[in-house]
């Protein structure tokens, strides 16, 4: 019998890399709790400092590129990582691998939803979470930032992103209005834009109107599938966009589902790891069972891939022109402001008593100070989250 030749070392190498990125994004989907900036801070730490699978300034242009493609950006930055890591097999292992957690942690919620009718408590856990979650967005925002803000006038461009994103002007008009900017002065002048020359991006805030309700619609599987793969392939900003673009097909247009079902679904998104629009899953399975799941999961979806695949490539290129450069200056640094922002927000609703700015505060100290893995902190979050709960429920 002739004895089997050994595998190449690329081929190895190749093999290991795809183990490596499977490994990652498997364990970053099943605890990546909080929501895209915070599935960005944990990236951040993992492929930035702890691998150094990419630089700073590597990462900060595919967070750019992200923002400026349709689709949940936290998926396309895996989707990001996985491709420049372990090539066109990288991309399709770190995105599935993000996803598939949960996904099956949802759609095993939906289960128990459509079997008894009502969600799992989730309220000690995520008072628990939230503030370290807080914690490891700013610690991103941080080390980011000090990338990022390379001059004077970025950070007079990142400040007025904030200001006009608090105004509520559009996320994508505060990206393009920054990477204008920016690239208007490099081409007019071939060096940065001066710091008094900046001001905030103006912009017409657009409004959806929903269409009018009409009778539900037979349900099929294929126009389940045509409708997430719309969603996935036009849908810019928060979760809140997400639940717009839902509610105009599946309640208001098509009747498949009742306002309440909507926000339920929301809601699983809101509190399960991994990305928000995973909601999906939980429609498709309340639709229609564990295939409707599997068919909305890769409607919403497959649109990043695609993105990201056409994209990915241009990027680094990007880099190499003085006035595309520029340009992505801006948009990372705008970016960044967004972070900043939905961070705030999150805060609000997060620190809203003394033991969970606490907890908080200590995670922010043991971040900031020793190089604990943040997937330590969630979990210790989880369960201080639960005793809290459990010791008040007693009282």
């Amino acid at each position: 019998m002739e004895r089997a030749e050994p595998a190449p070392a690329a081929e190895r190498s190749q093999a290991a890399r795809l183990w490596e990125v499977a490994a990652l994004f498997l364990r970053l989907g099943t605890v990546a709790f909080g929501g895209p900036a915070a599935h960005i801070a944990l990236m951040q730490d993992e492929v930035v400092r702890r691998r150094g699978w990419l630089t700073q300034d590597e990462f900060l242009d595919y967070l750019g590129a992200t923002n400026l493609i349709p689709g949940p950006n936290s998926t396309e930055m895996a989707i990001h990582i996985g491709l420049t890591r372990a090539g066109r097999a990288g991309l399709v292992v770190a995105g599935a691998c993000f996803i598939l957690p949960a996904s099956l942690i949802v759609t095993a919620l939906a289960w128990a939803y459509v079997r008894f009718g009502t969600l799992p408590a989730a309220a000690g856990f995520l008072y628990g979470v939230k503030p370290v979650v807080i914690a490891i967005v700013l610690q991103a925002l941080w080390r980011l930032g000090r990338t990022a803000v390379k001059t004077p006038a970025l950070l007079v461009l990142g400040l007025a992103a904030v200001v006009a994103t608090v105004l509520g002007i559009n996320e994508l008009w505060v990206l393009f209005g920054a990477g204008a900017l920016m690239g208007l002065a490099a081409w007019r002048s071939g060096r940065p834009v001066a710091a008094g020359g900046l001001l905030p991006v103006r912009a017409v805030a657009g409004t959806a109107s929903l269409v009018a309700l009409s009778t539900a619609v037979p349900l099929s599987l294929w126009k389940l599938f045509g409708i997430f793969v719309k969603i996935g392939a036009v849908l810019f900003g928060s979760g809140y966009v997400l639940l717009a673009f839902l509610r105009a097909d599946l309640v208001v247009r098509l009747g498949w589902l009742s306002e309440r079902q909507l926000l339920d679904a929301v809601a699983v998104g809101q509190f399960t790891p991994g990305p928000l629009f995973t909601t999906a899953t939980f429609v498709g399975y309340v639709l229609a069972g564990t295939r409707g799941a599997a068919i909305a999961t890769a409607g919403i979806f497959l649109p990043a891939f695609v993105f990201v695949a056409l994209s990915g490539p241009i990027v680094p290129r990007l880099r190499r022109s003085p006035v595309a450069a520029r340009v992505l200056d801006g948009v990372n640094v705008a970016s960044l402001a967004l972070m900043a922002v939905v961070t705030w927000q999150l805060g609000r609703a997060a620190l809203v008593d003394v033991v969970t700015w606490v907890m908080a505060g200590l995670s922010a100290l043991i971040l900031f100070r020793y190089r604990l893995n943040s997937a330590w902190l969630i979990l210790g979050g989880a369960v201080a989250g639960l005793v809290v709960a459990l010791l008040r429920g007693g009282m």
